[in-house]
Protein backbone atom coordinates (compact mmCIF):
# COMPACT_ATOMS: atom_id res chain seq x y z
CA UNK A 1 0.00 0.00 0.00
CA UNK A 2 1.35 3.40 -0.83
CA UNK A 3 -0.56 5.69 1.69
CA UNK A 4 -0.41 9.69 2.20
CA UNK A 5 -1.03 11.35 5.36
CA UNK A 6 -2.67 15.09 5.12
CA UNK A 7 -1.51 17.06 8.10
CA UNK A 8 -4.23 19.38 8.83
CA UNK A 9 -4.21 20.59 12.67
CA UNK A 10 -2.65 17.53 14.09
CA UNK A 11 0.90 18.76 13.30
CA UNK A 12 3.24 16.04 14.96
CA UNK A 13 4.98 12.94 14.86
CA UNK A 14 4.42 11.92 18.55
CA UNK A 15 0.74 10.69 19.32
CA UNK A 16 -0.26 10.95 15.86
CA UNK A 17 -3.20 8.46 15.27
CA UNK A 18 -3.39 9.36 11.54
CA UNK A 19 0.04 8.62 11.06
CA UNK A 20 0.24 5.82 13.28
CA UNK A 21 -2.41 3.57 11.52
CA UNK A 22 -0.91 5.16 8.03
CA UNK A 23 2.25 2.99 9.01
CA UNK A 24 0.52 -0.32 9.62
CA UNK A 25 0.26 -0.98 6.40
CA UNK A 26 2.39 1.00 4.19
CA UNK A 27 5.23 0.14 2.12
CA UNK A 28 5.42 3.72 1.02
CA UNK A 29 4.48 6.26 3.20
CA UNK A 30 4.74 10.28 2.19
CA UNK A 31 2.90 13.41 4.07
CA UNK A 32 1.11 16.64 2.91
CA UNK A 33 0.40 20.43 4.43
CA UNK A 34 -1.17 23.17 2.65
CA UNK A 35 -1.18 27.24 3.77
CA UNK A 36 -4.73 27.47 2.31
CA UNK A 37 -4.35 30.50 1.21
CA UNK A 38 -7.96 30.58 2.08
CA UNK A 39 -7.23 31.07 5.51
CA UNK A 40 -4.72 34.39 4.95
CA UNK A 41 -7.92 36.19 3.51
CA UNK A 42 -9.94 38.59 4.85
CA UNK A 43 -13.16 37.45 6.72
CA UNK A 44 -16.60 39.25 6.93
CA UNK A 45 -15.67 41.54 9.52
CA UNK A 46 -12.78 43.05 7.65
CA UNK A 47 -9.90 41.26 9.28
CA UNK A 48 -7.24 38.61 7.88
CA UNK A 49 -8.49 34.77 9.57
CA UNK A 50 -5.23 34.60 10.18
CA UNK A 51 -2.56 37.20 10.85
CA UNK A 52 1.31 37.48 11.09
CA UNK A 53 2.17 36.25 14.88
CA UNK A 54 0.18 32.50 14.11
CA UNK A 55 1.70 32.12 10.86
CA UNK A 56 4.79 32.39 11.80
CA UNK A 57 4.23 29.78 14.70
CA UNK A 58 2.84 27.58 12.18
CA UNK A 59 5.61 28.11 9.59
CA UNK A 60 7.55 27.18 13.00
CA UNK A 61 5.65 24.04 13.25
CA UNK A 62 5.56 22.83 10.21
CA UNK A 63 9.41 23.57 9.78
CA UNK A 64 9.98 21.41 12.82
CA UNK A 65 7.44 18.68 11.32
CA UNK A 66 9.28 18.28 8.15
CA UNK A 67 12.36 17.67 10.22
CA UNK A 68 11.05 14.74 12.68
CA UNK A 69 9.21 13.45 9.81
CA UNK A 70 13.17 13.60 7.62
CA UNK A 71 14.16 11.55 10.92
CA UNK A 72 11.88 8.37 9.94
CA UNK A 73 12.22 8.85 6.34
CA UNK A 74 9.58 9.75 5.43
CA UNK A 75 9.02 12.89 2.77
CA UNK A 76 6.46 15.85 3.47
CA UNK A 77 5.44 17.78 0.65
CA UNK A 78 4.59 21.33 1.04
CA UNK A 79 2.27 23.72 -0.42
CA UNK A 80 1.03 27.26 -0.56
CA UNK A 81 -2.19 26.41 -2.27
CA UNK A 82 -6.02 24.84 -1.77
CA UNK A 83 -6.05 21.48 -0.66
CA UNK A 84 -8.72 20.18 -3.14
CA UNK A 85 -6.46 21.34 -5.98
CA UNK A 86 -3.15 20.25 -4.60
CA UNK A 87 -3.88 16.51 -3.70
CA UNK A 88 -6.07 15.13 -6.24
CA UNK A 89 -2.86 15.78 -8.39
CA UNK A 90 -0.10 14.31 -5.69
CA UNK A 91 -2.26 11.58 -5.01
CA UNK A 92 -2.23 10.14 -8.46
CA UNK A 93 2.01 11.00 -8.99
CA UNK A 94 2.53 8.96 -5.86
CA UNK A 95 -0.20 6.09 -6.92
CA UNK A 96 -1.11 6.63 -3.31
CA UNK A 97 -4.05 4.24 -2.65
CA UNK A 98 -5.22 5.62 1.15
CA UNK A 99 -5.31 9.38 2.30
CA UNK A 100 -5.28 9.63 6.16
CA UNK A 101 -6.13 12.51 8.15
CA UNK A 102 -7.65 14.05 11.41
CA UNK A 103 -11.64 14.08 11.34
CA UNK A 104 -12.86 17.57 10.80
CA UNK A 105 -16.38 19.10 12.10
CA UNK A 106 -16.83 22.79 11.65
CA UNK A 107 -17.90 23.61 8.32
CA UNK A 108 -15.07 25.30 6.75
CA UNK A 109 -13.07 22.26 7.42
CA UNK A 110 -15.95 20.19 6.37
CA UNK A 111 -16.39 21.66 2.72
CA UNK A 112 -12.70 21.46 2.40
CA UNK A 113 -12.69 17.63 3.50
CA UNK A 114 -15.64 17.31 0.75
CA UNK A 115 -14.17 19.10 -2.60
CA UNK A 116 -10.91 17.13 -2.12
CA UNK A 117 -13.04 13.47 -1.32
CA UNK A 118 -14.84 14.63 -4.33
CA UNK A 119 -12.01 15.95 -6.49
CA UNK A 120 -9.90 12.46 -5.53
CA UNK A 121 -9.99 9.36 -7.93
CA UNK A 122 -13.02 7.09 -6.67
CA UNK A 123 -9.95 4.08 -6.32
CA UNK A 124 -8.64 5.91 -3.25
CA UNK A 125 -9.40 4.86 0.23
CA UNK A 126 -10.34 7.74 2.73
CA UNK A 127 -9.35 7.16 6.36
CA UNK A 128 -10.51 9.82 9.08
CA UNK A 129 -9.65 10.02 12.39
CA UNK A 130 -10.96 11.97 15.45
CA UNK A 131 -7.26 12.74 17.06
CA UNK A 132 -7.97 16.32 19.06
CA UNK A 133 -9.81 15.27 22.17
CA UNK A 134 -8.52 14.22 25.83
CA UNK A 135 -11.37 11.86 25.61
CA UNK A 136 -12.28 9.98 22.47
CA UNK A 137 -15.75 10.75 21.55
CA UNK A 138 -15.70 6.61 21.45
CA UNK A 139 -14.65 6.61 25.73
CA UNK A 140 -17.65 9.05 26.51
CA UNK A 141 -20.05 8.38 29.53
CA UNK A 142 -22.86 9.33 26.80
CA UNK A 143 -24.80 7.00 24.24
CA UNK A 144 -24.92 9.83 21.42
CA UNK A 145 -23.19 13.44 21.00
CA UNK A 146 -26.80 15.06 21.72
CA UNK A 147 -27.07 13.65 24.85
CA UNK A 148 -23.81 15.67 25.78
CA UNK A 149 -25.02 18.37 28.62
CA UNK A 150 -24.62 22.55 28.22
CA UNK A 151 -23.45 22.74 31.74
CA UNK A 152 -19.84 21.95 31.98
CA UNK A 153 -19.65 20.86 35.53
CA UNK A 154 -22.39 18.42 34.49
CA UNK A 155 -20.41 17.13 32.04
CA UNK A 156 -17.09 17.16 33.99
CA UNK A 157 -18.62 15.02 36.73
CA UNK A 158 -19.70 12.19 34.84
CA UNK A 159 -16.91 12.11 32.23
CA UNK A 160 -14.45 12.01 35.65
CA UNK A 161 -16.16 8.78 37.06
CA UNK A 162 -16.26 7.14 33.84
CA UNK A 163 -12.54 8.49 32.86
CA UNK A 164 -10.57 6.77 29.86
CA UNK A 165 -7.91 8.15 28.58
CA UNK A 166 -6.07 6.34 25.98
CA UNK A 167 -2.56 5.75 25.83
CA UNK A 168 -0.26 7.67 22.81
CA UNK A 169 0.75 5.79 19.95
CA UNK A 170 4.40 6.31 17.79
CA UNK A 171 5.90 4.73 14.68
CA UNK A 172 9.19 3.73 14.07
CA UNK A 173 11.70 4.54 11.26
CA UNK A 174 10.91 3.93 7.94
CA UNK A 175 13.18 2.43 4.86
CA UNK A 176 15.27 5.15 3.38
CA UNK A 177 13.88 4.01 -0.08
CA UNK A 178 10.63 5.69 0.89
CA UNK A 179 9.45 7.62 -1.98
CA UNK A 180 10.65 10.56 -3.97
CA UNK A 181 12.92 13.22 -2.86
CA UNK A 182 10.59 16.45 -2.95
CA UNK A 183 11.47 19.96 -3.76
CA UNK A 184 8.37 21.43 -2.37
CA UNK A 185 9.51 24.53 0.15
CA UNK A 186 7.68 25.85 3.74
CA UNK A 187 6.31 29.57 2.50
CA UNK A 188 7.40 32.93 4.33
CA UNK A 189 5.26 35.29 5.88
CA UNK A 190 5.64 37.41 2.51
CA UNK A 191 4.16 34.16 0.51
CA UNK A 192 2.05 34.52 3.09
CA UNK A 193 1.38 38.50 2.29
CA UNK A 194 2.04 38.94 5.79
CA UNK A 195 4.43 41.29 7.51
CA UNK A 196 7.34 40.12 8.70
CA UNK A 197 8.20 41.10 12.83
CA UNK A 198 10.32 41.57 15.51
CA UNK A 199 9.21 39.82 18.47
CA UNK A 200 8.04 42.51 21.14
CA UNK A 201 10.02 42.09 24.48
CA UNK A 202 7.33 42.25 26.73
CA UNK A 203 5.67 39.44 25.27
CA UNK A 204 4.31 36.58 28.11
CA UNK A 205 4.32 33.90 25.01
CA UNK A 206 8.13 34.31 23.71
CA UNK A 207 8.27 30.82 22.62
CA UNK A 208 8.37 29.31 18.88
CA UNK A 209 6.09 26.77 17.08
CA UNK A 210 6.88 22.96 16.96
CA UNK A 211 6.75 19.18 18.16
CA UNK A 212 9.76 19.64 20.28
CA UNK A 213 8.73 23.34 21.24
CA UNK A 214 5.96 22.18 23.20
CA UNK A 215 8.10 18.90 25.28
CA UNK A 216 10.81 21.46 26.01
CA UNK A 217 7.95 23.27 27.65
CA UNK A 218 6.74 20.89 29.31
CA UNK A 219 9.88 19.65 30.58
CA UNK A 220 10.98 23.40 31.59
CA UNK A 221 7.02 24.03 33.11
CA UNK A 222 6.48 20.55 35.29
CA UNK A 223 10.51 19.46 35.96
CA UNK A 224 13.17 22.21 36.06
CA UNK A 225 10.80 25.32 37.42
CA UNK A 226 8.28 22.94 38.91
CA UNK A 227 5.71 26.01 38.34
CA UNK A 228 3.10 23.15 37.34
CA UNK A 229 2.98 22.59 41.26
CA UNK A 230 1.58 26.32 41.85
CA UNK A 231 -0.49 26.40 38.37
CA UNK A 232 -3.70 27.01 40.32
CA UNK A 233 -2.73 29.55 42.19
CA UNK A 234 -0.95 31.71 39.45
CA UNK A 235 -2.72 30.82 36.56
CA UNK A 236 -4.78 34.08 36.59
CA UNK A 237 -1.44 35.81 35.97
CA UNK A 238 -0.68 38.55 33.70
CA UNK A 239 2.89 39.06 32.83
CA UNK A 240 6.40 37.12 32.12
CA UNK A 241 5.98 33.71 30.54
CA UNK A 242 5.39 31.05 33.93
CA UNK A 243 1.85 32.12 35.32
CA UNK A 244 0.72 29.51 33.05
CA UNK A 245 1.43 26.52 31.27
CA UNK A 246 1.05 28.53 27.66
CA UNK A 247 0.49 24.86 26.45
CA UNK A 248 -2.97 25.98 24.37
CA UNK A 249 -0.78 27.29 20.95
CA UNK A 250 0.84 23.93 20.66
CA UNK A 251 -2.54 22.33 21.27
CA UNK A 252 -4.43 24.56 18.98
CA UNK A 253 -2.18 23.68 16.05
CA UNK A 254 -1.46 20.08 17.15
CA UNK A 255 2.31 20.38 17.84
CA UNK A 256 1.16 18.17 21.11
CA UNK A 257 -1.77 15.83 21.63
CA UNK A 258 -4.16 16.54 25.35
CA UNK A 259 -3.18 12.87 25.87
CA UNK A 260 0.43 13.30 25.61
CA UNK A 261 -0.34 16.73 28.17
CA UNK A 262 -2.43 14.37 30.35
CA UNK A 263 0.04 11.51 30.61
CA UNK A 264 2.68 14.24 31.62
CA UNK A 265 0.78 15.01 34.30
CA UNK A 266 0.44 11.79 35.84
CA UNK A 267 3.97 11.14 35.46
CA UNK A 268 4.69 14.78 37.90
CA UNK A 269 1.87 13.58 40.36
CA UNK A 270 3.75 10.15 40.96
CA UNK A 271 7.21 11.54 40.99
CA UNK A 272 7.26 14.71 42.70
CA UNK A 273 3.50 16.04 43.49
CA UNK A 274 -0.08 15.55 42.93
CA UNK A 275 -2.31 18.71 44.13
CA UNK A 276 -5.03 21.03 43.49
CA UNK A 277 -2.85 22.99 41.24
CA UNK A 278 -1.76 19.10 38.84
CA UNK A 279 -5.54 18.19 38.68
CA UNK A 280 -6.29 22.20 37.24
CA UNK A 281 -4.20 21.52 34.30
CA UNK A 282 -6.15 18.47 33.82
CA UNK A 283 -9.36 20.56 34.68
CA UNK A 284 -8.32 22.97 31.58
CA UNK A 285 -8.54 20.19 30.04
CA UNK A 286 -11.47 18.99 30.19
CA UNK A 287 -12.91 22.90 29.59
CA UNK A 288 -10.94 22.30 26.02
CA UNK A 289 -12.50 19.09 25.47
CA UNK A 290 -16.27 20.02 26.53
CA UNK A 291 -16.26 23.31 23.79
CA UNK A 292 -15.09 20.83 21.06
CA UNK A 293 -18.30 18.73 22.05
CA UNK A 294 -20.18 21.54 22.05
CA UNK A 295 -19.24 22.60 18.44
CA UNK A 296 -19.90 18.90 17.68
CA UNK A 297 -23.40 19.54 19.38
CA UNK A 298 -24.03 22.12 17.52
CA UNK A 299 -22.29 22.45 14.78
CA UNK A 300 -22.73 26.48 12.83
CA UNK A 301 -24.48 27.29 15.76
CA UNK A 302 -21.85 28.15 17.25
CA UNK A 303 -20.79 31.04 15.01
CA UNK A 304 -24.57 32.40 14.89
CA UNK A 305 -25.21 35.66 16.71
CA UNK A 306 -27.73 34.25 18.72
CA UNK A 307 -25.40 31.40 20.01
CA UNK A 308 -26.19 27.76 21.00
CA UNK A 309 -29.01 29.64 23.07
CA UNK A 310 -30.63 31.46 19.91
CA UNK A 311 -31.02 34.61 22.11
CA UNK A 312 -32.10 37.36 20.46
CA UNK A 313 -30.22 40.35 21.98
CA UNK A 314 -30.06 44.12 20.12
CA UNK A 315 -26.29 43.97 19.36
CA UNK A 316 -24.71 46.96 18.01
CA UNK A 317 -21.84 47.55 15.42
CA UNK A 318 -20.55 50.82 16.08
CA UNK A 319 -17.25 51.51 13.97
CA UNK A 320 -16.18 53.75 16.72
CA UNK A 321 -16.50 51.73 19.30
CA UNK A 322 -14.71 48.67 17.38
CA UNK A 323 -11.56 50.76 16.57
CA UNK A 324 -10.93 52.06 20.26
CA UNK A 325 -11.89 49.13 21.45
CA UNK A 326 -8.95 47.53 19.12
CA UNK A 327 -6.73 50.16 19.91
CA UNK A 328 -6.84 50.27 23.60
CA UNK A 329 -8.84 53.44 23.97
CA UNK A 330 -11.57 52.25 25.94
CA UNK A 331 -12.32 53.90 29.11
CA UNK A 332 -10.86 51.24 31.27
CA UNK A 333 -7.00 51.03 31.56
CA UNK A 334 -7.23 47.22 31.77
CA UNK A 335 -8.96 46.59 28.81
CA UNK A 336 -6.71 48.77 26.71
CA UNK A 337 -3.20 47.11 28.25
CA UNK A 338 -4.92 43.53 27.57
CA UNK A 339 -5.63 45.06 23.77
CA UNK A 340 -2.17 46.15 23.33
CA UNK A 341 -0.86 43.12 24.26
CA UNK A 342 -2.61 41.15 21.59
CA UNK A 343 -1.97 43.86 18.99
CA UNK A 344 1.48 43.83 19.88
CA UNK A 345 2.08 39.66 20.72
CA UNK A 346 -0.83 37.73 19.66
CA UNK A 347 -0.97 36.92 23.30
CA UNK A 348 -3.59 37.76 26.32
CA UNK A 349 -4.02 35.74 29.04
CA UNK A 350 -7.02 34.39 29.95
CA UNK A 351 -8.11 36.90 32.42
CA UNK A 352 -7.77 39.65 29.88
CA UNK A 353 -9.92 37.66 27.57
CA UNK A 354 -12.48 36.88 29.34
CA UNK A 355 -12.53 40.81 30.68
CA UNK A 356 -12.22 41.92 26.72
CA UNK A 357 -15.19 40.10 26.21
CA UNK A 358 -17.05 41.21 28.37
CA UNK A 359 -17.13 44.46 28.33
CA UNK A 360 -17.03 44.46 23.97
CA UNK A 361 -20.71 42.14 24.53
CA UNK A 362 -21.63 42.82 27.71
CA UNK A 363 -20.96 46.60 28.04
CA UNK A 364 -20.76 48.20 24.89
CA UNK A 365 -23.37 45.30 23.66
CA UNK A 366 -21.20 44.71 20.29
CA UNK A 367 -22.05 42.03 18.22
CA UNK A 368 -19.76 39.20 20.21
CA UNK A 369 -18.96 37.54 16.87
CA UNK A 370 -16.77 40.28 15.62
CA UNK A 371 -14.76 39.91 19.03
CA UNK A 372 -14.72 36.36 17.90
CA UNK A 373 -13.23 37.24 14.60
CA UNK A 374 -10.56 40.02 15.79
CA UNK A 375 -9.36 36.65 18.32
CA UNK A 376 -9.28 34.42 15.55
CA UNK A 377 -6.98 36.63 13.10
CA UNK A 378 -5.13 37.26 16.29
CA UNK A 379 -4.34 35.09 18.99
CA UNK A 380 -1.26 32.73 18.53
CA UNK A 381 -3.57 29.68 20.00
CA UNK A 382 -6.27 30.39 18.31
CA UNK A 383 -9.26 27.35 18.44
CA UNK A 384 -11.90 27.64 16.66
CA UNK A 385 -14.14 25.39 19.70
CA UNK A 386 -12.41 26.93 22.25
CA UNK A 387 -12.74 30.52 20.92
CA UNK A 388 -15.83 30.57 20.25
CA UNK A 389 -17.26 28.75 22.94
CA UNK A 390 -15.42 31.02 25.23
CA UNK A 391 -17.15 33.77 23.24
CA UNK A 392 -20.48 32.71 23.24
CA UNK A 393 -20.14 31.99 27.11
CA UNK A 394 -19.04 35.36 27.65
CA UNK A 395 -21.43 37.29 25.91
CA UNK A 396 -24.79 34.80 26.97
CA UNK A 397 -25.04 32.94 24.44
CA UNK A 398 -23.70 30.14 25.27
CA UNK A 399 -23.06 27.81 27.98
CA UNK A 400 -22.87 30.13 31.18
CA UNK A 401 -25.92 28.88 33.02
CA UNK A 402 -25.22 32.45 35.16
CA UNK A 403 -24.74 35.09 32.21
CA UNK A 404 -22.22 37.07 34.63
CA UNK A 405 -20.67 40.18 33.42
CA UNK A 406 -17.63 41.15 34.84
CA UNK A 407 -16.38 44.35 36.64
CA UNK A 408 -13.75 45.88 35.24
CA UNK A 409 -12.48 48.14 37.90
CA UNK A 410 -12.42 45.40 40.37
CA UNK A 411 -10.82 42.90 38.35
CA UNK A 412 -8.25 45.23 37.55
CA UNK A 413 -7.82 45.82 40.98
CA UNK A 414 -8.02 41.96 41.95
CA UNK A 415 -5.11 40.87 39.69
CA UNK A 416 -3.48 43.77 38.86
CA UNK A 417 -3.29 45.62 42.07
CA UNK A 418 0.16 47.17 41.80
CA UNK A 419 -1.00 48.20 38.68
CA UNK A 420 2.32 46.33 36.86
CA UNK A 421 0.64 44.71 34.09
CA UNK A 422 -1.10 48.28 32.84
CA UNK A 423 2.43 50.02 33.27
CA UNK A 424 3.71 47.55 31.06
CA UNK A 425 1.59 48.19 28.17
CA UNK A 426 0.62 51.50 28.50
CA UNK A 427 3.59 53.18 29.49
CA UNK A 428 6.02 51.59 27.11
CA UNK A 429 3.64 51.48 24.44
CA UNK A 430 3.78 55.75 24.19
CA UNK A 431 6.93 54.98 23.00
CA UNK A 432 6.10 52.19 20.53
Amino acid sequence: MNNLVWFRNDLRVKDNTSLFKASKNANLLAAVYCFDPRQFQEDQFGFKKTERFRAQFLIETVTELREHLAELNIPIFVYNEQPEDILPQLIERLQIDQLFFQEEWTSEEQEVTRKVKESCSASVKFTESYDQFLIHPEDLPYKSIEAIPNVFTQWRKKCEKNLNIRKEVSITEFPQTNFEENSTSIPTLQDLNLESFTPDHRSAFPFKGGEQQALNRIEDYFWQTRKLAVYKKTRNGLTGKNYSSKLSAWLANGGISARTIYWKIKAFEQEETKNESTYWLFFELMWRDFFKYISLKYGDQIFKIGGILEKDYDWKTNKAAKKEWINGQTKYDFVNANMKEIAATGWMSNRGRQNVASYWAKELQQDWRIGAAYFESMLIDYDVHSNYGNWMYNSGVGNDPRDRKFNIKSQAERYDGDGKFRRLWLQESLFD
